[in-house]
């Protein structure tokens, strides 16, 4: 399915309708979807500098995330994960995994990784009833948090979430915490260090390498097993974190065309993603009969992890 939107406005949130069928003439956003006032913790979303409980957590969470995410490191990440070679399972089983973790890195929730996928989920299907394709995105957006799970090597919060941003070139200064790259040994490369490092004006995402993560992965893991889900789908999923694209409009010089076309459905799911985190629950066992419909429709039954 080839998703195209007209008159892109790559600086803000796009505020049209689609239509049924895939090809959106509009977008809305709305669709009674109220954006909260404050997270879970009663203060602004993702404010890093916040007095709250998880102000401490997530600031040592980028630290540490920040010195070790290099451009090797990454690199070495994704020849063994890319493997996809860890066990096979459906969506739904990697689903009830992540009932075991909290992530470390978001200062705007502390509840199971479950509760978010489903609340984005929701909060998307009511929005946009006819993309089928889009709530599905939001239910699975988040699964690549699999690598936290001792099956997948238990890998350390830092090398499966937070805000994720392009290693090879120079560090933008939006980025969260900046401060801390400063003690990463690509800051310092000159073959790493300058505008576009090893790429190339235009080159396009996908010749970019992101800092590893559950974004990453699990876009590896729905485009080697076949997904059907459009090119828009699995561009979120890979850069649904990469927040100093998306809010700041950092890196656009790496953009190609379809990337940019891609980007607007970033920005519609992105206030889905970020604003329905809250502390209220959704039954599970209401909604999975729909969801799994979803799935098999766009994901065979097993998966190679």
């Amino acid at each position: 399915m080839t998703i195209t939107i007209e008159q892109p406005q790559l600086d803000v949130v796009v505020e049209r309708k689609v239509t049924a069928g895939g090809d959106p003439a509009e977008l809305v956003l709305d669709g009674g979807f109220v954006v909260p006032d404050a997270n879970a913790f009663g203060k602004t979303f993702r404010d890093y500098e916040a007095d709250s409980e998880r102000k401490e957590t997530v600031e040592d969470f980028y630290r540490v995330n920040h010195i070790h995410q290099t451009h090797e490191f990454v690199s070495r990440m994704r020849a063994e994960y890319g493997r996809l070679d860890k066990t096979e399972m459906g969506i739904w089983e990697c689903i009830e995994l992540l009932n075991e973790f909290v992530d470390d890195s978001d200062p705007d929730l502390d509840m199971p990784q479950i509760e978010h996928l489903l609340q984005t989920a929701e909060a998307i299907r009511k929005g946009y009833p006819d993309q089928d394709w889009l709530h599905l995105t939001g239910l699975i957006h988040d699964l690549g948090k699999v690598l936290l799970h001792p099956s997948f090597g238990e890998l350390p919060q830092w090398a499966v979430v937070g805000d994720t941003f392009p290693v090879g070139c120079a560090y933008d200064e939006c980025n969260v915490h900046f401060k801390y790259f400063e003690e990463n040994p690509d800051y310092h490369n000159p073959k790493f260090n300058t505008k576009f490092g090893v790429y190339s004006e235009g080159c396009g995402l996908d010749n970019v390498l992101m800092s590893w993560g559950h974004d990453d992965y699990m876009y590896l893991v729905a485009k080697e097993n076949k997904s059907t889900l459009p090119s828009a789908g699995l561009f979120i999923i890979r850069y649904h974190s990469f927040y100093p694209l998306h809010k700041h409009g950092a890196y656009m010089h790496l953009m190609n065309d379809e990337d940019k076309e891609n980007l607007k459905w970033l920005h519609v799911f992105n206030k889905y993603d970020l604003y329905s985190k809250s502390n209220v629950r959704i039954d599970v066992e209401k909604v999975k009969p729909y969801y799994m419909s979803l799935i098999n429709k766009y994901f065979p039954e097993k998966l190679r992890w």
